[in-house]
Parts: structure tokens; sequence; C-alpha cells
């Protein structure tokens, strides 16, 4: 889990419960009285911030406002001077300073703590330089932000890709498929991870790419069967059936790169299917998705290869889970045989 440190703009227990539930663990408070319980705590004071640890430890954390490349300079004297962490308010160019800093601050043990006004600029903060900051401060005024920062902070900025070796490709009938429509236009590369069991997750393209047929559809990636994982955001999984317009997926690319992206719908509908098995080393997986020249899989060469195509020692990209099992989406590490 990424770092993120929450500050409420109006003091709320039930959202600080929420957000204890789900993780997070470090809160900028107004008082002690609206610490949660085992945080840690930082409270504002004139020019710094006080950080209580669990342990029971106090430390200064200096507040530095970034508006000229002087005040960059500052951040990289406390860290020299042995600053452990520094928490940066930018103004209205932050992409800049921030990834000057960055590239400053190399080699030192210095945590830059990027301030954000609202969860949106997160995913960003944790982007920069394809490296990010070491954490943020941002504001939480609801649920809803609460849930989208929970995405973003658990989110992984890189996925280990794996080649599988297609074992099995069979016709299996008829079946209801799932159309997932993102709000955002997907790369070249890039889709979702996909696959009929917990431990493998097939990587299938989005429809960025047309033909003398069909116009591209860049938002959609032609996902699969309806009884399949699809990973998410926050390392859970959901059938594909459950996915609908609200729900915010997680984006793979063809190097492993992830990024969020909301549904706007999803659509069902049946058409003819094809089944997929694949080896890697010892670990197997299948998925199912409709038999259409539209459906995709990547070579690890970043090339694309149509299910209609695809043949038996064909090598295509995957991920390899480290747990096993799944319950109610959550990873377990239990005894499953799924076949």
């Amino acid at each position: 889990m990424k770092r993120v440190i929450i500050a409420f703009g109006k003091w709320d227990e039930q959202l600080a419960q929420k957000a204890t539930r789900l993780g997070f663990r470090e809160f900028l408070v107004g008082s002690l009285e609206q610490a949660p319980r085992d945080a840690i705590i930082y409270l504002e004071e004139s020019g710094r911030r006080l950080k209580l640890t669990a342990d029971g430890r106090r430390v200064d954390v200096p507040v530095v406002h970034v508006k000229k490349p002087t005040d960059l300079e500052r951040v990289v004297e406390l860290g020299k001077a042995g600053a452990g962490e520094v928490h940066v308010r930018a103004g209205d160019w932050k992409i800049i300073p921030l990834e000057n800093l960055i590239a400053m601050k190399r080699g030192l043990k210095i945590d830059v703590i990027a301030e954000t006004s609202s969860p949106s600029e997160v995913e960003l903060m944790f982007g920069i330089l394809e490296q990010g900051v070491d954490g943020v401060v941002v504001r939480v005024a609801n649920e809803d932000e609460l849930e989208l920062l929970n995405d973003v902070a658990k989110a992984p900025i890189q996925l280990k890709l794996d080649e599988a070796v297609a074992e099995e490709i069979k016709d299996v009938g008829m079946g209801d498929r799932v159309c997932v429509d993102t709000v955002s236009v997907l790369e070249y590369g890039e889709g979702l991870l996909v696959g009929s069991m917990a431990r493998m997750f097939f990587l299938i393209h989005n429809e960025s790419v047309g033909s003398a047929f069909t116009s591209p559809r860049p938002f959609r990636v032609n996902a699969g069967a309806v009884h399949s994982y699809v990973l998410m955001p926050d390392g859970k999984t959901k059938y594909l059936s459950e996915i609908g317009a609200g729900d915010r997926v997680l984006v793979v690319s063809s190097k492993g790169k992830t990024r969020i992206a909301a549904v706007g719908r999803a659509k069902v509908e049946r058409r003819p299917m094809r089944l997929v098995r694949a080896r890697v080393g010892e670990s197997w997986g299948a998925v199912t998705v409709q038999n259409a020249e539209t459906i995709r899989f990547i070579t690890p060469d970043h090339r694309l290869i149509p299910v209609t195509e695809l043949k038996e020692g064909d090598r295509i990209l995957c991920h390899i889970a480290p747990e096993k099992a799944r319950h109610f989406g959550m990873a377990v590490d239990e005894m499953i045989i799924e076949r």
C-alpha cells in the first residue's frame, strides 16, 4: 500500500473509522482527541508538523512551500542534514517542481511527501517520473473520495507479467461474454487481467485496433465469459458478471505498468466462446473469451494475437498471483483445487 496521510476538512469520526478499516494508518488531525487509535498522527504547528508515532516518539517534520528553485534546494539541504521526511506544498505548478525534486534528492534518505488538494490528484503524484513521490497528504471529504483514494493507494504501480505457453484452444459453444467499456481511451498494449482461476490472469487487449469490418473502440475490452475473474485496483477480484458503471478497474500494459480506469458500462451478450488453457512452469490457468478476431492476446514481444489465430505453443502474457485462492474476491492462502 502506498503511503497516504489522510486529512479531513471537517473531522468525521465515522469516516476516520472506515479509513482505519481500509488499512490507512497515518492522519493529519487538528487535535489529539481526534486521533484514531494505534495510528501515526501529525499535528499542525507553525512552519512544521509534529509527528507522533505509534510507539510514542515525537518527530519534527518540516513543511516547505515550493515557490521558486531555491525552495527545492532547501529540501535537499534538509535531507543532507538528516531529516527523515519533508512535506512539500506546491502552488499552481506541481509536476515540474516535484520532478526536479525527485531527481535532486537521489541518493538521499529523505521521504518527499507531497500535499494534494483532492484524491483525484493522488494517482498523478505517484506516477511522476514513473517513480512518484514517497507519499502524499490528501484531504478527504466523504466516503466516495475515500473509496477512490483506497483504489489508488492499493493499486500496484507495476505488475510482473509472465510468458504463458498455450496448451489447448477449443470452441466451447455459446455463452455470455462481457464487454467492459471504460471512460478512458486505452492505448496500444493495454488491457485487463482476466482468468477463470485465481492463480493466473491473462492480459486481454483492448479494441483500439480496428479491422476492415470493425471500427476501433479504444475504450473497450471484450474481456471474457461472465464467470471470469478480473483483477481490481485494490488487489481483489470481481466476477465480470458483477462489473458495472462506476466501478474502477486496473488497466495493465504489456510492460506491466498499471493505471486505473472507471467503467462507463458493462455489456453482456450471448456469443460463441473459445477456451484457452496455458501454462507457466508448474502453474496453469484458463480463460474463456468470445471466439472473434477482435479479442486479442499479447505476446512477450508486444505483438497482438487474435484468439481466432492462437495456436498451441504460442506464448502470451499473463500474471501469476502469489495467492492461489479467493474468498469474496479477497486473496487468501489456503488449499484449493480449480479445474
